[in-house]
């Protein structure tokens, strides 16, 4: 029996533009083991975000399947998409601009409370805010400020708190300290940690950080234009890519140690448009080892146990 919490199976989203269609996510499959952290990793502008997104429907999907327990909740209906939001919740990238300016702390933790009408007893809605905001660490002194008057590692953990409000068991972690101190960010992912492994909760967490994915999941994910080049469990990856794109993307980690400086591999070339993209390896105009082979659909498929990989030269490169 699958420990799958959430699957996805050739899942998409586009975009309808002036220019054409914008394949922002595109035949993407893969699952989250319960109590698990998948890391998400890519450039800007890569789907990694709007593929969150669209898990916990935000945005809805254009074709294929999501699978929640194993049930198909692709289209939910309006009751179930309402049992949904108890289950999957959103720590949103930038905290000052996903809280509500004009309530207090208190009132934001206590909103989803309210709206889930499951404190309705004397007393039940103001234990259970408090309990949350003891459990991210929000001081007494700050739950009737608003977000203006927090920094930006308090106005995260509020929104973690409030993302933690019904106890959900999947949380997309979009980019939560990637507008914060490097000092903070370890403060905001050690709390995440915690937090997961106290509560069983299952992590979607998209960065294009790698130092802290490495930190906070057991596999990963690369994306390029919105389709999945590599993926694997996370020491392997940071041991052995395999997938061009992937070792571009690990020599730009910068390091501290002088003596074992890696060698920067730097991409060149015209990066391909999302828009109405022609069924090639998207990787191909900016790859150092394509050949006209490369210019066709390229699916992933495994090539060493539980190491994935979308490129049909991986062997001849990786000499395996």
């Amino acid at each position: 029996m699958s420990n799958a919490l959430i699957e996805v199976k050739n899942l998409k989203k586009y975009f309808k533009s002036p220019r054409g269609t914008v394949h922002a996510v595109d035949n993407v499959t893969f699952n989250i083991e319960e109590g698990k952290t998948l890391g998400l990793v890519g450039e800007s502008g890569c789907g990694k975000s709007t593929l969150g997104r669209t898990i916990i429907h935000l945005l809805e999907p254009t074709d294929g399947q999501i699978f929640y327990r194993g049930e198909d909740v692709t289209h939910p209906d309006k009751a179930k998409l309402s049992e949904l939001r108890h289950e999957m919740q959103i720590i949103f990238q930038d905290p000052y601009s996903s809280l509500n300016p004009r309530k207090t702390i208190k009132e934001t933790i206590e909103e989803p409370l309210i709206l889930s009408k499951k404190f309705t007893a004397p007393g039940a809605l103001e234990a259970e805010s408090t309990r949350i905001m003891d459990l991210v660490g929000i001081e007494k002194r700050l739950r009737m400020s608003y977000p203006h008057e927090l920094d930006g590692g308090r106005r995260q953990r509020v929104g973690i708190a409030r993302a933690l409000a019904l106890n959900p068991k999947l949380v997309v972690c979009d980019e939560p300290v990637s507008a914060l101190d490097v000092s903070i960010q370890a403060q905001i992912l050690n709390l995440l940690m915690d937090l997961q492994e106290e509560y069983k909760l299952t992590y979607l967490f998209v960065t294009h950080n790698l130092s802290v994915v490495r930190h906070i999941s057991h596999s990963i994910v690369v994306m390029y234009l919105g389709q999945i080049v590599e993926m694997c469990q996370t020491d392997e990856l940071f041991e052995n890519q395999l997938h061009p794109y992937s070792k571009a993307l690990l020599s730009a980690v910068p390091t501290v140690d002088i003596h074992n400086q890696k060698e920067r591999i730097i991409m060149k070339g015209e990066i391909t448009s999302p828009i109405d993209p022609k069924p090639e390896c998207r990787f191909a105009q900016r790859c150092p080892y394509a050949t006209s082979e490369c210019l066709h659909e390229i699916p992933l498929r495994e090539v060493k146990p539980g190491h994935f990989v979308a490129c049909d030269r991986c062997e001849e490169i990786n000499g395996l």
